[in-house]
């Protein structure tokens, strides 16, 4: 027996490894019954509600787990991420599975450590979102690949069986996984056996035959999930972003772990198991395949989770590189990734914490998708309690209409045609459930709350979308303002009833801008404020400065200014080009540190909006 297999090594390693995986399963679980629902949660929460084969985004495994967890947990949040939980929790037992098989059972416990450890896979689980099952599928397969690489029989045909659906079943991404793994086995003497093995091809055949309904939904729909998952959300033009890879995700990895696993990788090429050339080869192969990726992808969306599938199947041959290691090098690696664990839940706890999410208002790790939601579901209950019974709510887009639609447990609410449903992908999903509406032509006289995410459209483009709404619901009435944090997050409410004038001109929301002082100035003594603001339909009034919400003075508005309606050509505000404003505050009296400086809108239809606010640092 070799001396790091003694016993007393082996159950120290083990007992390490189960200690932190129930710590990190008590976290994870604390994380997820606080954390506030993802957007695309609740979409796929929405997806489970219309149970199907498959969707535009994905096959239907994700929603099928989110309808699983509320049907069997309750209408909550935890029971939505419940199933994901349990899948995130069986990753590091198939890394102590399989690397204890290949190398011991002291390196098998402190893989399923390290994979504990690991910042991409520790989190799974805490969102309910495909990546928990399709890192199962890809454990799955490996398994079965290693021990066919040894010998083909039916178990392991069956394992890879169960992987490959599993896998097809989760996410368009896993193709990746497949043709990596086809390939690695290609490069492998023992696996161009296998791969003459008839029960290889049988579970490979069924693996095939579970992209069926992805295959039947883009068949139907003219291939509208294809084409956006590989066509549509990738510019496919090189650009030189993917060359941030390396650092991304050696900081997400954490930068001692992936420097364990480049040394894996180099070193378990050179092994003369096959099991372990294996391994190497399909870490390898994906995590460069995704580098190469990174530089004619899709830059706009979440990407730096694709590579885990290559780190879990590298995570078995780490052990026997870490081994080598001094005594200081291996503490490094458990400080820094244990560090790593820590920082990732410490951002979702961040994340649920109201107060910390204000204060990161201005900056731009701001997680908007996770913020605002509940109050927005507050503002709607109360905005609908003063309009008349049976009054329908309407998203202007399908991240509201999803929010809203778990908060109120209603997955049936109405969304207009908007750029990002199309930029997401849901769009087709939308109109095959009936639910995208074209406005007032399909309501008729009845009473609609129109839910509009303000902050959701560039800046540069929000006063066509206003306009872009007046064209489906008529001019806009005054709206209900909800700024949460500090306006980064910013919806407007709009009570419709009754059949609009066909031939009014657009009445949209007021538009502003603070050209001075700049975000997050430093200031003293006497505060000198200018900018612009306008509505479109009526005009305003006046305008009133806001700091910390209260109103400290009335500026000057009226001033002339030509560049606003020459920049806004639409713009009908009939007081241009009479909208710059410009006055003066006197900070004496305000008490030192970080302020926030905003408008209030007064519009001369009787309208109130205040204005997204921005930092203001006041130094005496």
């Amino acid at each position: 027996m070799a001396e790091s297999e003694t016993p007393l090594r082996v159950s120290s390693a083990r007992r390490a490894f189960l200690v932190l995986f129930a710590l990190v399963a008590l976290a994870k679980l604390l994380v997820a019954w606080r954390l506030p629902l993802f957007v695309d949660e609740a979409f796929y929460w929405q997806e489970g509600r219309h149970l199907a084969p498959a969707y535009s985004d994905l096959p239907g495994l994700t929603a099928w787990l989110a309808r699983l967890g509320v049907e069997l947990g309750g209408h909550s949040k935890l029971a939505l991420r419940l199933p994901f939980l349990l899948l995130s929790m069986w990753v590091p037992w198939l890394v102590v599975r399989i690397t204890a098989r290949e190398f011991g059972a002291r390196d098998g416990w402190i893989a399923g450590t390290l994979a504990l450890l690991l910042p991409l896979a520790g989190s799974l689980g805490l969102l309910a979102l495909p990546d928990a099952a399709m890192a199962v599928a890809t454990l799955l397969c490996v398994d079965a690949g290693a021990k066919l690489l040894r010998n083909v029989d039916a178990a392991s045909s069956l394992e890879l069986a169960l992987g490959l659906a599993m896998g097809a079943l989760s996410h368009y991404r896993f193709i990746a996984v497949i043709g990596v793994g086809f390939v690695a086995l290609l490069l492998l003497a023992d696996g161009r056996r296998v791969l003459r093995d008839v029960r290889v091809w049988t579970a490979i055949a069924f693996g095939a035959a579970a992209w069926a309904p992805l295959v039947a939904w883009n068949f139907d729909n003219a291939d509208a999930g294809l084409r956006f998952q590989l066509v549509d959300r990738h510019p496919w033009s090189f650009h030189l972003d993917g060359i941030l890879f390396i650092a991304i995700q050696a900081l997400l990895v954490t930068p001692v772990l992936f420097a364990a696993m480049v040394t894996a990788a180099r070193r378990g090429l050179g092994e003369s198991e096959p099991p372990r050339r294996y391994f190497a080869w399909l870490g390898a192969l994906v995590v460069l395949g995704f580098f190469f990726l990174g530089f004619f992808a899709d830059t706009e969306r979440v990407s730096f989770h694709w590579p885990l599938p290559g780190y879990l199947a590298l995570l078995p041959l780490v052990p026997m590189v870490v081994s080598r290691w001094s005594k200081p090098g291996r503490v490094l690696l458990w400080a820094t990734s244990g560090a790593g664990l820590a920082l990732v839940l410490g951002y979702y706890i961040a994340v649920s914490m109201p107060a910390l999410r204000a204060h990161a208002a201005a900056e731009k790790w701001y997680p908007s998708n996770f913020a605002g939601w509940r109050d927005l579901s507050m503002a709607v209950d109360d905005a609908l309690a003063d309009m008349p019974p049976g009054t329908r709510v309407v998203a202007d887009n399908f991240k509201i209409g999803a929010e809203l639609g778990f908060a109120m447990d209603d997955p049936r609410i109405l969304v207009l045609d908007h750029p990002l449903n199309h930029r997401h992908g849901r769009a087709p999903q939308l109109r095959l459930w009936g639910l995208e509406t074209a406005g007032r032509a399909d309501w008729g006289d009845a009473p609609v709350l129109l839910v509009v995410g303000a902050s959701e459209v560039r800046y540069r483009e929000l006063l066509a979308h206003f306009h872009g709404l007046c064209g489906k619901v008529g001019p806009l009435p005054p709206p209900r303002v909800l700024n949460v944090d500090h306006g980064r997050q910013r919806f407007l409410l709009f009570a419709l009833e009754g059949r609009p004038d066909a031939g009014a001109a657009c009445t949209a929301p007021a538009m502003a801008w603070l050209e001075r002082p700049a975000s997050g100035a430093v200031a003293s003594g006497t505060l000198e404020v200018s900018g612009w603001a306008f509505k479109d339909g009526v005009g305003l009034e006046r305008v009133e400065l806001l700091l910390d919400g209260r109103p400290v003075g009335k500026l000057d508005y009226g001033l002339r200014n030509t560049g606003v309606a020459a920049y806004w050509g639409i713009s009908n505000d009939p007081r241009h080009p009479m909208v710059g404003f410009e006055g003066r505050v006197d900070l004496s009296g305000v008490q030192a540190g970080r302020h926030w400086l905003g408008l209030r809108l007064h519009g001369a239809d009787g309208s109130v909006e205040d204005w997204s606010e921005q930092p203001l640092d006041v130094a005496h």
